[in-house]
């Protein structure tokens, strides 16, 4: 028969062994609830940005960025490049509206909502202000080849604006209005 005190102590090694096991699987649930939510924001990132490299989705994921934040990001470029010459063609919005949903500005959207308001009316020299003091911070964070890549992702669809409106049936050419802007937009990722 046990011991009063062999009996305390088993109690006790079994209270500090679930205890343990509670703690580990409190810290396991922990962890793979970051890893979920780290998952997400990868995603929403890329669907909302257009952008595939895992490095830059994961760097941008890691300053705290989300798909909304991002979102906006790439629509500024696309407006300011459509508004160069002071008026919007029909080309052009058409060609916004596309590349906001190629990267995943869904219709009806917050972001597509705010898009939309952009496309009626010239947005104000404070918004490529801030567009360009937000890019210049996140890029100052990006080492050499992310930051390439986002310049890429997000002029190229500036640029396909550009050459919506222009030249022979509406391709290849780009005014110098469009030009000026495109160059101002990259200067943002020095």
């Amino acid at each position: 028969m046990e011991s009063k005190e062999t009996q305390v102590l088993g109690e006790r090694k079994k209270a500090l062994e679930e205890q343990f096991f509670a703690r580990q699987e409190k810290e396991l649930r922990e962890r793979v609830r970051r890893q979920a939510e780290e998952t997400a924001r990868r995603e929403g990132l890329a669907a909302a940005s257009g952008l595939r490299d895992p490095e830059v989705l994961d760097r941008l994921a890691a300053l705290g960025l989300d798909g909304e934040s991002v979102a906006a990001l790439g629509l500024v470029p696309l407006v300011e490049v459509a508004w160069a010459d002071r008026s919007l063609h029909d080309e052009e919005r058409q060609a916004v509206l596309r590349a906001a949903e190629e990267s995943g500005v869904a219709a009806g959207s917050a972001a597509h909502e705010l898009l939309e308001s952009w496309l009626e009316k010239r947005p104000g020299r404070e918004l490529l202000a801030a567009w360009k003091g937000y890019v210049e911070a996140l890029a100052a964070e990006l080492g050499p080849e992310e930051r390439q890549t986002l310049r890429q992702e997000l002029l190229g669809r500036a640029r396909a604006v550009a050459e919506s409106a222009g030249g022979f049936l509406g391709m290849g050419k780009v005014s110098d209005a469009e030009r000026a802007v495109l160059a101002d937009l990259e200067s943002a990722f020095r």
